[in-house]
């Protein structure tokens, strides 16, 4: 595998059918070297850090593969960046990943944590106020990563993989489940033992607690 291309996006307002916000979802390609630190980026606009960004969320990655997928079923080519990701990788389809998975892309190391689930912004980037509902069914959601090695990264940087060793999630089955209103017990102890982002985490743990203390 190999990086094809790194993008920033700059703070513009977005119509999501209901407001006018910011957003950072417009992300440009860079030719550029770029520093990647542990929140993400530098230069990266990340403007809605309720449910974006931070350790657990710095990176997200979306891959050619499913560029090309969306390519075909939409028809017509999407330029890198298109779907808000920060790095482009040659030959990655992200549902075959699993929380714990670790990228290393030419000097920094990322760590798999979370998918991407489809919002309004995303609907609004794409002009497809019925877009979320497609992106949920093509199963493409894209990985968000966190920053385990920081330093500096270039187009044309090999990529690699290292799988989680021990147990965890798919990528796919975290995906899905996020669109079930009801886990039991054992599913959500799977979570928490993974390497989960911390937004997951808060979740799924206030769920098994919900679960727990539900009259039985």
């Amino acid at each position: 595998m190999e990086l094809i291309s790194l993008n920033i996006g700059q703070a513009r307002a977005i119509e999501n059918g209901k407001s006018v916000e910011k957003t950072g979802i417009y992300k440009q390609p860079v030719s550029a070297s770029v520093q990647v630190t542990a929140n993400g980026l530098a230069g990266d606009a990340i403007c809605d850090t309720e449910h974006h960004g931070g350790p657990d969320q710095a990176i997200y990655i979306y891959g050619a593969t499913d560029y090309a997928w969306w390519s075909a079923a939409l028809g017509q080519d999407l330029a890198p960046g298109t779907f808000g990701e920060n790095l482009t990788i040659s030959h990655l389809e992200s549902a075959h990943f699993s929380v714990g998975d670790r990228l290393q892309v030419g000097q920094v190391t990322l760590e798999v944590t979370a998918p991407r689930i489809p919002c309004v912004t995303l609907a609004a980037r794409m002009n497809d106020p019925a877009f979320g509902k497609r992106f949920r069914e093509a199963e493409r959601p894209g990985l968000y990563c966190r920053v385990i090695q920081a330093g500096s990264l270039q187009v044309g940087a090999a990529v690699s993989l290292e799988p989680y060793a021990d147990d965890t999630v798919t990528i796919l089955e975290m995906f899905r489940d996020f669109f079930q209103p009801d886990l039991t017990e054992t599913t959500l102890r799977r979570y928490l033992a993974a390497p989960i982002a911390i937004r997951d985490r808060v979740h799924k743990k206030a769920q098994l607690q919900k679960l727990l203390t539900a009259p039985r």
